[in-house]
Order: C-alpha cells, then sequence, then structure tokens
C-alpha cells in the first residue's frame, strides 16, 4: 500500500498541466517581431519560413495536442518599433515567448525589458555575443553562432594565408557591426596593423558606394565585409565595378547566394570567402542528402513562394525546428521558467547542418551552434575550404 501511495505520488505530478499566459489545453502563443519593411527587408523571409513551418506542424496536430499561434509583427529594423511592438505581444497579445526577432540593435532595445518580465527572448536572429549570458540574462538566448567568433576565425585565417595583408574593414555602426569588428580585432592580436583602413555606414544611408572607394583608395588587397544584405550586395558590385579585386572576405549573415550574390552579379562574387554552418542550398553536392530533400519537399508544399537558392530560408527553417523541439520537451508544462529550462538542455541534429555541427546547450552555454567551415563562391555555389572549426579555438 505504501508503495503504490509512493509510486503514485509522482505520477500525480506529471500528469499535472502548468501554463502561463499564452499557453493552454489547445494552443501555445508565440510572438516575433521582423523587419518586412526597411533596410534588411531581405531578412523577412525568414518569419515567412517559421510561419509556414509552424503551419506544417499545426497540420500534425500541434505541440503535443497544441496548435501554434504565432503573432509575427514588422517592426521595420527600426528599434523604437521593436519596443512598443514587442510590449504589445507580452502585455496585450500576452505571448508564452518571444521567438526569432531578427537584429542586434532590435534586440538590444529590448533586452533589459524581457530579462525584467521574465518573457523568453528565445534564439533572437543576430550573432551578438551579448546573447550568451546565462547568469545576467538568463531569458535571452542565440542560435546561431556569434559575431565575435566568426570574425576571429576570418582573422585567424587571413593571418595564415596572407601574413603580409593590407585589410580594409567596412561595417555598419551600431552593436551588431562593432561585435565583428571587436571579435576582429581580437583574432588579429599583435598583428592589428594589418588594418589599413575602416570605413562605416550607417543603415539609413543609400548607398556604401563612397565608402567602397574610400577603402579602395587605402591600397588594401584584402577587404572584410561587415555588413546586411542590402548593403552586402551593393559593396560587391561597386567594388567590381571599379575594378578593386582584394581577398573578400563576407559575414555569414549575408552569404546568401539569391538575396544577397546574385543581385550583386555572381561573376562579380567570385572568390568571395565566407563561413557557414548549414548545408548550401545552391550546392549539388547536398542533391541526394536527405536533409536536403526534406527541406526541398517542404518548401514545395509550405512555401511555394520561397527561394530555394536563399540561406535565409533555410536558416528559418531550422531555427523553427529547434524551438519545435523545446516546446515538445516542455510537456504539459508550459511556463516561461520551463521553456527557458529546456532550451537551456538541448542535444539536437538537424537536417540542414553541416556534417559534424550539431544543436548544444546547457544552463552555462546559451549558444546552439559553435562550429563552422570557410567557403569560398566559384561563381555557382560555396566550395567548402578545411575543416569544420569549433568556435572555441583559442577562445
Amino acid at each position: 500500500m505504501g508503495v503504490g501511495a509512493a509510486l503514485g505520488v509522482p505520477h500525480t505530478a506529471r500528469a499535472q498541466k502548468r501554463y502561463d499566459p499564452g499557453a493552454s489545453d489547445t494552443e501555445i502563443k508565440i510572438g516575433q517581431t521582423m523587419p518586412y519593411s526597411g533596410p534588411a527587408s531581405a531578412y523577412g523571409t525568414i518569419g515567412r519560413v517559421e510561419a509556414a513551418y509552424f503551419k506544417k506542424i499545426n497540420d500534425e496536430g500541434g505541440i503535443n495536442g497544441r496548435k501554434i499561434n504565432f503573432i509575427s509583427v514588422d517592426d521595420g529594423y527600426a528599434p523604437p518599433k521593436t519596443v512598443e511592438m514587442t510590449r504589445r505581444l507580452v502585455e496585450q497579445d500576452e505571448v508564452l515567448l518571444v521567438f526569432g526577432g531578427l537584429g542586434t540593435p532590435s534586440n538590444t532595445a529590448i533586452h533589459k525589458y524581457m530579462n525584467a518580465k521574465k518573457v523568453p527572448q528565445l534564439f533572437v536572429a543576430t550573432g551578438a555575443t551579448k546573447w550568451n549570458d546565462p547568469q545576467n540574462n538568463p531569458w535571452t538566448m542565440g542560435w546561431q553562432p556569434n559575431y565575435q567568433t566568426e570574425a576571429k576565425i576570418y582573422a585567424r585565417y587571413i593571418v595564415q594565408t596572407k601574413p603580409n595583408a593590407k585589410i580594409a574593414l567596412l561595417f555598419q555602426n551600431d552593436d551588431y557591426g562593432k561585435d565583428y569588428l571587436k571579435g576582429f580585432k581580437d583574432g588579429l592580436g599583435d598583428k592589428g596593423r594589418l588594418i589599413v583602413a575602416e570605413a562605416s555606414y550607417e543603415v539609413s544611408d543609400p548607398t556604401v558606394d563612397s565608402q567602397v572607394l574610400q577603402l579602395q583608395s587605402s591600397g588594401a588587397d584584402t577587404f572584410f565585409n561587415i555588413t546586411t544584405p542590402k548593403f552586402a550586395a551593393q559593396a560587391i558590385k561597386k567594388a567590381a565595378e571599379i575594378g578593386w579585386k582584394p581577398t573578400h572576405y563576407l559575414n555569414n549573415v549575408s552569404a546568401s547566394v539569391g538575396s544577397v550574390l546574385t543581385p550583386a552579379g555572381l561573376d562579380n562574387s567570385v572568390g568571395i570567402i565566407t563561413t557557414q554552418y548549414g548545408k548550401d542550398p545552391t550546392d549539388p553536392q547536398w542533391a541526394n542528402d536527405k536533409g536536403m530533400q526534406d527541406w526541398k519537399a517542404w518548401m514545395a508544399k509550405y512555401y511555394p513562394s520561397g527561394d530555394l537558392k536563399d540561406a535565409s530560408n533555410v536558416y528559418g527553417y531550422g531555427v523553427a525546428m529547434t524551438v519545435v523541439q523545446v516546446l515538445k520537451q516542455c510537456g504539459d508544462n508550459l511556463t516561461r521558467e520551463n521553456v527557458m529550462k529546456q532550451a537551456a538542455s538541448l542535444d539536437l541534429d538537424l537536417g540542414m547542418l553541416l556534417p559534424g555541427i550539431k544543436i548544444k546547450t546547457s544552463t552555462t552555454d546559451f549558444y546552439p551552434i559553435e562550429q563552422m567551415q570557410m567557403q569560398q563562391f566559384n561563381g555557382e555555389r560555396w566550395v567548402p575550404v578545411g575543416d569544420v572549426m569549433s568556435g572555441a579555438v583559442g577562445g
């Protein structure tokens, strides 16, 4: 009798449903801000692809029987708008969590608010290093590799392959651009003298043509292009127009054949070097890969208007899969605290990550992806260079 009673207690506890605002027996409400308009609107496809993935989940019966109610709103990549929209999502719509908001300035603007409110700011679509701070900001978590780690990889690679490089830097004048800049300079270490020119731009600038001309005039033979898609395409195109042919490094967030290299001109993009952690949909080596075939079949059914060459559509698919896994792990305990607890205990293989790269988190590590591979564009696709590198190399 005593044993039966003892066994019955945890069973009852397990069966008990626990909900915070935004969760019920029938739905899970998820909020998001996304730049569907404005200077970073090329990323808007990420929100659309995520909405399409959640539709697939709902069509299959939802998560543990609950449908996802995804409220994704346009903030135009303007931080004041992000603040206004996020307050509405949390206080009026009463979402369980905010997920995948895009942009370092935008997420910075709501960072303190989300942590004060104790509402998950989950898998933000920015690689700023500050998102991995579980001790001080336990309600915020990144997803992609952080910008400083990525920039250090470029710096070390340049020092190894071109020890006397003359480096020019173009960067967005905000937290996003400066995070890359810091990582790059840290990676160069005592080789900082290799930088011969720096130019910044504002997201409100119409073009970066004058900055590219300024950098060319420095005599630089190596160019690190720290830009978002619109400006990345402009910089590639302008460099080609003026006949400047440095060894060109492009940050991962703009390494899309569809939304950046194609408008810049594929011929103009030959030789560009970047890093990657996801499978490139334009690369024929993945033609018979199950993960790629599953993604393409899903795109055809749920997001037929989406560009199969756009790496952002791979990104959105992967991050949507990750949040679905977190919510599955939550079971019937759909509290905000448990959402973060499950997000901090992931060990996940995703079909569209490169072999050897997986999602892994812990209570002290809020960066799900910390490995990347160098790759170079050959005019048609990205070609891998070397081995997968860990972000932990040399700190």
